[in-house]
C-alpha cells in the first residue's frame, strides 16, 4: 500500500479538463513543414531575383562587348597605321655615300659626299633599287574598287653597336630585311572568293604575303600632288587617286583611309528625320552609311573610319633627280 502511494506521488496529478496529446506529432512544440502557398511564394521571389540578375548581366555584357569591340578596332587601326606610316615615312630615303669618288683633299672631313640613287648589288645582280620605280606606286583596280599601295626604299648596311660587322636596320611591313638592295612593302585590300564578307588588309613584304588587319570594310589611298601648272609660282596641293598621278615624283604626301568593323551585333538605332546621322558612320568618300542597312557580317556592327596623312621624306630631292 505504501509503495503504491509513493509511486502515485512521483507524478503530478492531472488537472481537471486538461487533455493529453494522443501522439507526439500533435505536440505544441513539434516542427511543421511549409505549405504549398509558402513554397510557391518562395519560388516566385527566387525567379524574380534570377530575372533581375539576368537582365543586369545582359546589359553589362552588351556594354562590355561594345567597349571590347571599340578597343579592338582602335588597336587594329593603330597597328595598321603604324605599319603603313613607318614604310611611307621611309619612302624616298637614300644612302649617303661618304666617299663617292677618289678625290684627294687635305682633310678627310672635306671629302665630297653624295646620295646614291639607283643601285645594283655587285654580287647579286638580281637585287637592285630604282628610285623612280620603287619609291612609290599605287593602283586602283577598276573591277572591284580595291586599292593597292607600293612603297620601297634603298636597303644598305651600316656599322651598329651590337655587331662587329655592318648590318641593315631597315625592315619591310612584315619585319623582314628584304633584299640586299631593296625594302619593298605592298598593301592591298584582299577579298577571298570563298568568303566575300571576310575582307582583310594584306601586306606583301618582298614576296612574303601576310594579313595584318581583319574585318576591313574599306581601304582607300589618295595622293597629294604639288600642282604649279595652273598659276606659275603659286604652287597648290591637290588630292587625287592613283589614276590621277602621272609623275609619282610629284607626290608630296599620302592620305590613307581605313574603315574597320567589330564582331558584336548591337542594337543600333536607325536614322530619323530629326537626327539623320543617327546609327551611321562616315565612309572614306565622305558619305554617311547606316549600319542597319549593311548585310552579312557587317550588319549591326560597329564601324569606325580612320584617316591619316603621311608626308614623304626627301621627295624634293627625288623630284630633282628624276
Amino acid at each position: 500500500m505504501l509503495s503504491k502511494n509513493i509511486a502515485a506521488g512521483a507524478y503530478p496529478a492531472k488537472l481537471a479538463g486538461q487533455k493529453q496529446p494522443k501522439n507526439k506529432s500533435m505536440h505544441p512544440h513539434a516542427q511543421r513543414g511549409v505549405t504549398l502557398i509558402e513554397l510557391m511564394v518562395g519560388i516566385t521571389i527566387g525567379l524574380l531575383t534570377v530575372a533581375v540578375a539576368m537582365g543586369a548581366l545582359m546589359v553589362s555584357r552588351g556594354i562590355s562587348g561594345t567597349v571590347s569591340d571599340a578597343s579592338t578596332i582602335q588597336q587594329q587601326a593603330a597597328y595598321a597605321m603604324r605599319v603603313i606610316g613607318l614604310q611611307l615615312r621611309q619612302a624616298g630615303s637614300l644612302r649617303l655615300n661618304l666617299d663617292p669618288g677618289t678625290t684627294t683633299t687635305e682633310s678627310t672631313y672635306l671629302i665630297a659626299a653624295a646620295f646614291e640613287t639607283d643601285y645594283t648589288d655587285p654580287v647579286d645582280t638580281s637585287a637592285s633599287f630604282s628610285i623612280k620605280d620603287h619609291t612609290l606606286k599605287g593602283k586602283k583596280e577598276p573591277s572591284d574598287g580595291e586599292y593597292a599601295l607600293s612603297v620601297g626604299y634603298r636597303n644598305y648596311t651600316e656599322p651598329v653597336f651590337t655587331s662587329a660587322s655592318a648590318e641593315s636596320l631597315q625592315r619591310n611591313c612584315l619585319g623582314g630585311q628584304g633584299t640586299s638592295a631593296l625594302i619593298l612593302s605592298e598593301f592591298v585590300l584582299y577579298t577571298p572568293a570563298s568568303d566575300p564578307a571576310k575582307r582583310e588588309l594584306r601586306c606583301n613584304g618582298n614576296g612574303n604575303i601576310q594579313p595584318i588587319v581583319g574585318n576591313v570594310a574599306n581601304f582607300q589611298v589618295r595622293y597629294l600632288l604639288q600642282d604649279n601648272t595652273t598659276t606659275p609660282g603659286n604652287s597648290t596641293i591637290k588630292s587625287v587617286d592613283a589614276s590621277g598621278v602621272t609623275n609619282w615624283a610629284q607626290v608630296q604626301a599620302v592620305e590613307v583611309c581605313l574603315v574597320l568593323y567589330g564582331n558584336e551585333a548591337m542594337d543600333i538605332p536607325s536614322p530619323t528625320q530629326d537626327n539623320p546621322k543617327q546609327g551611321t558612320y562616315t565612309d572614306c568618300d565622305g558619305t554617311a552609311v547606316s549600319m542597319n542597312t549593311l548585310t552579312g557580317a557587317r550588319n549591326k556592327r560597329m564601324h569606325i573610319a580612320f584617316r591619316n596623312t603621311f608626308q614623304l621624306r626627301s621627295q624634293g630631292l627625288i623630284g630633282s633627280v628624276l
